[in-house]
């Protein structure tokens, strides 16, 4: 059996958790095929006893690997999707970060959870992503910007003034949003940056897309939901030449004069779910629903 691991720098408190991952991988004889810089990181800080592989990309893996590990927060499983690409690899993580929506595997569990995972108790759940496209009018150029499980944030730049998005559904008006900024979110992302700006918690598989709008001038408008299907644009208006774009973790500086066509992605993310998780229980769990935080 094949499986790759993808992790970034972390501190030193969960080193004993990466050994104990490895440890076990090794006593279970599965080849593992390690991300290089990750690789290199980790390099003197674990004993090896086993020999490993590294990859920069999905490309370099074999046909037949059974999954990939992500080690660490839900910032780390984005940047793991990005690097699985459209190869349907499924992926799952072990959550050393804070909150872990999408890393749901506790580091205290490592070991039962790999036993399910190597004898295949568990569920595959499709994950819808958002693809985008640089554009100067209503249809896209066909320059492709980037893909995104979570999100899509277009946000001002500078500091002081406001921007005016005009978000447009199916090349229909919607609303010209003056605001810090508006953010496009899967079912997925629902409980990201989306929900910290006041968006619906939306469940995975609902067909929808969330825009939210980050601290509107206007306190009347609110977030709305949307069909998958549809296709957004966004123009921004700015006393700036450049506004940032945001896909996930990632943020590069986009031209004002740049339209963002904003659509369903032709492929999926397949992540695993352990048979005992689901997503309302991660919700009670994540968010301390159902509990009274006076006891604790």
């Amino acid at each position: 059996m094949k499986i790759a691991i993808y992790g970034r720098e972390f501190q030193n408190a969960v080193i004993q958790y990466v050994q104990a991952l490895f440890d076990l991988l090794a006593a279970e004889d599965i080849e593992i095929w390690v991300y290089q810089p990750f690789n290199e990181f980790l390099a003197d800080k674990i004993a090896w006893r086993k020999e490993t592989h590294s990859f920069y990309s999905y490309t370099d893996l074999p046909g037949d690997t059974r999954f990939m590990l992500s080690l660490g927060g839900d910032g780390t499983m984005l940047a793991a999707v990005s690097i699985i690409g459209d190869s349907g690899i499924p992926v799952t993580g072990i959550n050393f970060g804070r909150l872990g929506f999408l890393a749901s595997i506790n580091k205290d569990k490592i070991e039962h959870a790999l036993a399910q995972l190597l004898s295949g108790n568990y569920d595959i759940e499709k994950r819808v992503l958002l693809a985008t496209y640089k554009g100067n009018g209503q249809e896209p150029d066909g320059r492709q910007l980037a893909f995104a499980l979570n999100d899509i944030t277009i946000i001002k730049k500078d500091s002081s003034a406001m921007i005016t998005v005009h978000a447009y559904v199916n090349n229909e008006l919607l609303n010209a949003y003056w605001a810090d900024g508006l953010i496009i979110a899967t079912p997925t992302g629902s409980t990201a940056y989306s929900l910290s700006c006041g968006g619906p918690i939306v469940m995975p598989g609902s067909g929808n897309f969330i825009i939210t709008p980050i601290s509107p001038h206007n306190l009347n408008v609110r977030p709305i939901v949307v069909s998958d299907s549809s296709t957004i644009r966004i123009e921004v208006e700015s006393r700036s030449d450049s506004f940032l774009f945001s896909y996930d973790s990632t943020t590069e500086t986009v031209n004002t004069g740049a339209a963002i066509h904003i659509r369903k992605a032709d492929y999926a993310v397949n992540l695993i779910r352990l048979k005992q998780e689901s997503f309302f229980s991660t919700i009670r769990h994540k968010l301390l629903w159902g509990l009274d935080t006076r006891n604790y």
